[in-house]
């Protein structure tokens, strides 16, 4: 070939346009490899849960797992503690807005610490209840205590300016109180959030032994009645 002579060469490849110009498929792929389309990739749904810890009953416990619960960035709704029956326990009360996914990995997060004795997610039957303090405007003290009789709740301060009024009861009774209340104008307002227990026989935590009264029980009693009996009779 001359110099100076140019000469067409094909470039090498498959026919068609650049890798730049061929379209790119939007979306990422999941954990198996496989591209999820971001237009019919349906979103994890969430649910509310009860999930309920016997700690050690030391200081710093609640501060540890608040700590955990942020940096997993778990959604807490709301967090009680309280001791229990058995000394040196006490027993945490956390609800949690979260994935199925989430809230086992909250349940097994929360078992890793070392202060943590057991934890369980309670069922839709477990007994809930709270507590709200309110305090409302008192231009209509009777019709404030109307209502307070209405959600069998109780005055606890009673002014010529402001009325504070106590509800207890399952998460529905309370926010229907508070409504209920608002038309009096809500001052201040506080809520403890849930604490629960399972029903029956049924443990609240799974292998959770609760302490035992020391008190006698009415079979006991008969039992150690009759033996001051007989032991009277003998003599």
């Amino acid at each position: 070939m001359a110099d100076g002579q140019s000469a067409s060469i094909p470039s090498a490849g498959m026919p068609g346009p650049a890798p730049d110009e061929r379209p790119h498929p939007e979306g990422r792929r999941n954990a198996q490899g496989v591209r999820i389309d971001p237009d019919v990739e349906a979103k994890p749904e969430r649910r509310t849960a009860v999930v309920s810890a016997l700690v050690e009953h030391e200081p710093g416990v609640l501060s540890q797992v608040s700590g955990l619960f942020s940096r997993r960035q778990f959604n807490i709704e709301s967090l009680t503690v309280g001791p229990t029956t058995v000394d040196g326990h006490a027993r945490i009360t956390l609800v949690v807005e979260e994935t199925d996914h989430g809230i086992e990995q909250a349940r097994k997060q929360l078992a890793k610490l070392p202060t943590v004795i057991q934890v369980g997610e309670l069922d839709d039957n477990a007994v809930r209840a709270e507590l709200v303090l309110l305090k409302v405007r008192g231009d209509e003290p009777d019709q404030v205590h109307a209502i307070t009789e209405m959600y069998e709740g109780q005055t606890l301060d009673a002014g010529p300016r402001t009325i504070t009024v106590q509800i207890t009861g399952n998460q529905r009774k309370i926010d229907d109180a508070i409504d209920a209340f608002r038309q009096f104008g809500i001052i201040e307002i506080a809520r403890t959030g849930q604490t629960a227990l399972a029903r029956g026989d049924t443990p609240t935590t799974p292998g959770e032994e609760p302490g035992h009264s020391t008190e006698p029980t009415d079979e006991q009693y008969s039992e150690t009645n009759s033996d001051t009996t007989t032991k009277t009779d003998e003599n």
